[in-house]
């Protein structure tokens, strides 16, 4: 009798922040994420001041706990040190694959994952008009989200995930102080996840944030921040866990 595969569950959870003295602090996450899903997403804010020392703790949690796949992208403090080329060497030596612009694909689900940038959402996005530093603040935004067109454009299976930390809608980061909505996201992020017709969307960064929410094609987004999740699930292990279909174009979750 065969046992083929029909559903793909997929653990998340972003911003957990690990620090020089997590040594031990992730290794129950992680196996109780092994336990309940078939693979997982670290969506950015992965170390919390992006320094190699916090990168080699995480690297070893995840080789000592985790024993289903890993994918994750980097978060704003990921870079706070410079040393985010090293993070990526790291964490892909820890057998996590690292997404910047790139598409993965696991058991005929395809996977697409970019950092993301803010801006702000809608009408109220940033234009690039004015002083030369906002030019660039809204160029970085919008190279983002030509990385993630470039990712999503590479995949063809009928299923496609966006990972992302920053988000790409409003709707998941309200909660958090009108001030700091702007650094949040972009909804230039959301364009390219609905022309492609993306499964879900999974994204952090958000702390204060709401867990859910759609895109304008009504695509499922997931804050997953862990906060956020920890506040959602006070009973259990904060990662959330979406099961996706393989070989149909429907979402089931």
């Amino acid at each position: 009798m065969t046992n083929e595969r029909t559903t793909l569950r997929i653990a998340a959870v972003a911003d957990i922040h690990v620090k020089k003295t997590s040594q031990g602090a992730f290794q129950n996450l992680f196996a109780s994420a092994t336990e309940a899903a078939d693979v997982m997403l670290l969506c950015g804010d992965l170390t919390d001041y992006g320094s190699v020392e916090e990168a080699k703790v995480l690297a070893k949690e995840i080789t000592t706990s985790l024993r289903i796949p890993a994918i994750g992208v980097l978060g704003n403090h990921d870079y706070e040190s410079d040393s985010e080329a090293e993070i990526v060497r790291i964490l892909t030596d820890a057998g996590v694959t690292m997404l910047d612009g790139d598409s993965y694909e696991l058991h005929g689900v395809g996977f697409a994952g970019v950092k993301g940038f803010g801006g702000g959402f809608g009408r109220r996005a940033l234009g690039a008009w004015g002083e030369k530093m906002i030019k660039s603040f809204v160029h970085e935004a919008i190279e983002e989200s030509l990385k993630l067109e470039a990712a999503l454009a590479r995949l063809r299976t009928p299923q496609k995930i966006g990972v992302l930390h920053y988000s790409p809608i409003q709707a998941t980061v309200e909660g958090e102080p009108l001030e700091i909505v702007a650094f949040l996201g972009s909804s230039r992020l959301e364009e390219p996840l609905d022309r492609y017709r993306v499964t879900a969307v999974f994204h952090g960064h958000a702390h204060r944030g709401s867990p859910e929410g759609r895109t304008k094609a009504n695509a499922p987004v997931y804050n997953v921040a862990m906060p956020v999740l920890a506040s959602l699930f006070p009973d259990r292990p904060p990662f959330r866990v979406i099961e996706v279909p393989i070989g149909e174009p429907a979402f089931a979750g």
